[in-house]
């Protein structure tokens, strides 16, 4: 039996096509190269099938969509290959065709990592000797790599396959490898051609950085105004020396700013500029990322009145500006995180003879990074766990100890557990030095010229989830600004998808959000287990070479030096290669 091959008229995309009545709407869109509508159960040696529903489109006056490869062609018929609603049910459809699909479309490393920097692919790149390449693979995400293959909390490392079998791979350090050989910036952007536009950023941190980055990337005039001396932000007068050296931070921002930027320090919103004169000046866009730099109060009696008694990010910035005597005595360090760790070594190397740190749990729920702990300990911080400071001893204004409880941990129902304290535990820790440790917030004081900019309850600038979009038109925001105090990397992740919205508000004058691929990952479905990567070979993990402890407690040399050729070699081999190989060339992405 042959089918009626009627010649008839239809329009497909505006477009008025003469074909027969023989044909579905898929082959008549492709005979004429019209579009490219995705097929998966599609095969033309069977008949059409139709149930995957990947190659919908729509018919002018029916309701629902149709699957192209099973509806022929009639007299008079308008379709549309391509429009949101036919996009939506296509990723819909393959979502659903693709929840059972038990593997990694990319590794967890990389849908880990805030700014999704391409972990496995940089790697990959590393062992080939293409080391150049890697640094290009880390600056699609992360203009910054020297200083976040420094710095990084490495949440890649927390979700590495690896681990499984005996150790997570040190990705951090590879991307520190990649860079320092790097150091001297042989990789450059192409900078497109220049647009008639110029952004203002408030804030040169890492927010800032980033997002005035890839603005000046696609053609735009940015303008950074900072509030202090000097670009960096938290990563300049947060992270201390022997962390982070100030030359390979400063190195690093020039790359950004000998790009095209322009930049205005000592400048502070509130003062010097508002958002008002900022667009009464001219600038067609402005991004807010001002950071959380006012240090959180310990709520102790008289804390800011008596002499020695510190907050963490003020004792570690008026170190960076050389703002602060020398120590001598001890030192008592109250908080748990990253801060508090840097504060503590850092009074060491500033002259303090013992440094002790007070906080209110245990170690497992110590939230500075495991191996800045370790350090610590190493260098002689002692730290007294499920230990809270309830009071502060003075004589004549000047500091002598801190009074504490002992706490016990209790179930919260959920979460952490919740430090209680133990009755009649009370003593005294005698000391010289008191730096409170134990958070930051933004300060919002920046925005009392510009009352239109909407704050949240935290004291945050309130944003489109989406967008970056603040209350004002053509202001946006991210970093801590928005966060409140999050990482180094989640400030980067929040520049860059920042200044992909501004791009697309400054092109089409609405900011569009950014789509996110739909992953399949095999640890949605179960627990990937040991047996699973039976191919992976037994290679110990590479330990990064660092001064020994009293060879770098008391200056503010670099502690670590880097991974040699031969251990980048060793570790990259570690790698056990999640995602998929096939990634840019799936047929089954839309």
């Amino acid at each position: 039996y042959e089918m009626d091959k009627t010649t008839i008229n239809i329009t497909i995309n505006g477009k008025k096509i003469s074909t027969t009545t023989d044909k579905t709407i898929l082959e008549v869109v492709h005979e004429n190269q019209l579009d490219t509508i995705p097929t998966l159960c599609h095969d033309k040696r069977l008949k059409p099938f139709g149930s995957c529903f990947v190659c919908v489109v729509e018919i002018e006056g029916m309701g629902k969509l149709v699957p192209s490869c099973a509806t022929m062609a009639v007299e008079g018929m308008k379709i549309h290959t391509n429009n949101d609603k036919i996009s939506a049910s296509r990723k819909m459809a393959l979502e659903l065709l693709m929840s059972n699909h038990y593997a990694d479309c990319i590794g967890p490393c990389e849908d880990n990592c805030p700014s999704s920097v391409a972990a496995q692919n940089y790697i990959a790149l590393i062992s080939m000797g293409k080391n150049i390449e890697a640094v290009k693979v880390v600056k699609e995400n992360n203009p910054l790599p020297l200083s976040i293959g420094r710095v990084c909390v490495r949440d890649c490392e927390e979700v590495c396959r690896r681990d499984i079998v005996d150790d997570t791979v040190g990705i951090n350090y590879l991307k520190r490898y990649a860079a320092d050989i790097d150091a001297n910036n042989k990789w450059k952007p192409e900078i497109k051609e220049k647009r008639n536009k110029k952004v203002a950023i408030i804030g040169g941190g890492p927010a800032g950085l980033t997002c005035a980055y890839y603005l000046t990337v696609e053609g735009y005039s940015v303008t950074i105004l900072e509030k202090l001396p000097e670009l960096g932000g938290m990563l300049k007068y947060g992270i201390p020396e022997y962390r982070l050296p100030k030359k390979i931070l400063n190195d690093e921002i020039k790359w950004i700013t000998d790009l095209g930027v322009e930049v205005k320090c000592n400048q502070e919103m509130g003062k010097d500029f508002s958002l008002e004169t900022l667009i009464r000046d001219g600038f067609d866009a402005i991004f807010i990322a001002v950071g959380a730099h006012k240090a959180s109060s310990m709520r102790l009696e008289d804390e800011d009145k008596i002499k020695g008694v510190y907050k963490g990010i003020d004792f570690l910035r008026d170190l960076t500006t050389d703002d602060l005597p020398k120590l001598k005595g001890t030192a008592v360090i109250v908080g748990g995180g990253n801060t508090a760790i840097d504060a503590a070594r850092n009074a060491f190397r500033w002259g303090a003879d013992k440094v002790k740190m007070v906080y209110r749990r245990s170690i497992k729920e110590m939230p500075a990074h495991p191996e800045e702990i370790h350090a610590a300990q190493e260098e002689g911080v002692e730290i007294l766990f499920l230990t809270n400071p309830s009071g502060i001893k003075s004589e004549d204004g000047k500091l002598t100890g801190i009074e504490c409880l002992k706490m016990e941990l209790k179930d919260s129902g959920g979460g952490r557990p919740r430090p209680v304290p133990i009755e009649g535990s009370e003593f005294v820790v005698e000391c010289d030095y008191l730096i409170g440790a134990i958070g930051q917030q933004v300060d919002t004081s920046f925005a009392v010229n510009d009352t239109q900019l909407k704050l949240t309850k935290w004291g945050t600038v309130n944003v489109d989830e989406d967008t970056y979009e603040t209350s004002i038109e053509k202001v946006f925001a991210g970093g801590d600004a928005v966060s409140g105090p999050w990482t180094a990397i989640g400030a980067i992740a929040q520049g860059k998808e920042a200044a992909w919205s501004i791009d697309g508000y400054l092109k089409t004058g609405k900011a569009k959000k950014r789509e996110k691929p739909f992953n399949s990952f095999k640890h949605t479905f179960k627990h990937v287990v040991k047996d699973e990567l039976f191919f992976a070979a037994d290679i110990p993990k590479e330990k990064m070479v660092e001064l020994a402890p009293l060879e770098r407690k008391f200056n503010f040399d670099e502690v670590e030096l880097g991974l040699s050729k031969v251990q980048a070699c060793n570790e990259t081999a570690r790698c056990v290669e999640c995602g998929c190989s096939e990634f840019d060339e799936c047929d089954l992405r839309i």
